[in-house]
């Protein structure tokens, strides 16, 4: 491979520039080579429409992957939660990194608990798939809260809380970790309370499918940066995400986990939920198996659960199906 520095397409957020850098430094240790990022504003930038209006599906993603296809770039980073289930042809998913932490957290005031927070608490997320969660745990705890839609990066809506205008939000704790803003989280919210978006924590590293032999080298360095846990778990929950023909805005949660017996890893158990964003429905449902050694196994784990969930009525509780 050349000295030549390789361009990596990243979003302009802080956080997008936050985890795109540290995927910079570990590709330059790989490859040897200079890494410079590529600022792309994309549709998700711009937009103010709330996420459920706009479709979710894509609108992070459709800039960085037409500025790749160009060749404007030669790899891009992203919030796998943020990728369409769909892979086009021409890209690869070259690797997924070791995941962050894929809970779910609240920024409160006066560094409340989620269960602390006063009758009414007006909690903020511009997510239907925490909604559905945060009101459905509240309606069986007998807790009284509001949930609001809200949009923008993490200093505008933590901002809402530090002004009094709400009582709490929910975010990523994978993002704040990246940014290094973790300690502004006043609760943790347990995944048996909030099951992440599929694929939350986890980045995908993308690039172009290999027609070049320039193109084939950077696939096989990229690939070192894989994580083969972190892509079998994500694989299965996009899989559940897919078959339930629900977008990244849909009201679906999920979470592949790795079972353990000591040292030894047994198994891969896999959690869904889908939900009306009131609360009022649910349906959750967990498969457990033999961790998946290939892709097709971990997209059968994902299918499967689905099936199960559309069985008990899923398909009714997501409002508008993605198409």
């Amino acid at each position: 491979m050349s000295t030549k520095a390789l361009r990596l397409g990243t979003r302009r957020s802080k956080l997008a520039m936050a985890q795109s850098g540290q995927v910079a430094d570990a590709v330059s240790q790989v490859t040897g080579r200079p890494v410079e990022l590529v600022e792309i504003t994309t549709y998700g930038d711009t937009s103010r429409e709330h996420l459920a209006q706009i479709g979710g599906t894509g609108v992070f993603v459709t800039a960085l992957r037409d500025a790749l296809l160009r060749g404007e770039v030669d790899f891009a980073v992203h919030s796998l939660k943020d990728l369409p289930t769909a892979q086009p042809e021409d890209l690869v998913l070259a690797a997924v990194p070791v995941r962050e932490d894929p809970r779910d957290v609240i920024v409160a005031r006066d560094a409340l608990k989620f269960t602390d927070l006063p009758r009414g608490a007006r909690i903020g997320t511009g997510s239907p798939r925490r909604m559905a969660q945060l009101n459905a745990y509240a309606r069986s705890h007998g807790l009284d809260i509001e949930t609001v839609p809200i949009r923008g990066n993490v200093d505008t809506r933590i901002g809402f809380v530090r002004s009094g205008e709400l009582d709490a939000v929910v975010l990523a704790a994978a993002g704040l970790n990246r940014i290094g803003r973790i300690d502004e989280a006043t609760d943790f919210l347990s995944v048996d309370t909030v099951l992440p978006a599929p694929g939350q924590g986890a980045l995908a590293i993308e690039c172009r499918a290999g027609n070049t032999a320039q193109d084939a080298a950077l696939i096989a360095a990229l690939a070192e940066l894989d994580d083969p846990f972190t892509r079998a778990a994500v694989t299965a929950e996009r899989s559940l995400l897919a078959a339930l023909e629900a977008g990244c805005s849909a009201p679906v949660g999920a979470l592949a986990d790795l079972l353990a017996d000591g040292q030894i890893v047994k198994e891969m158990r896999l959690r869904g939920v889908v939900g009306t964003t009131d609360g009022t429905t649910l349906v959750q449902l967990s498969t457990t198996g033999p961790v998946p050694r290939t892709y097709d196994q971990a997209m059968t784990l994902g299918r499967e659960l689905a099936t199960e969930m559309l069985a008990q009525g899923a398909a009714g509780l997501m409002g508008e199906r993605a198409h």
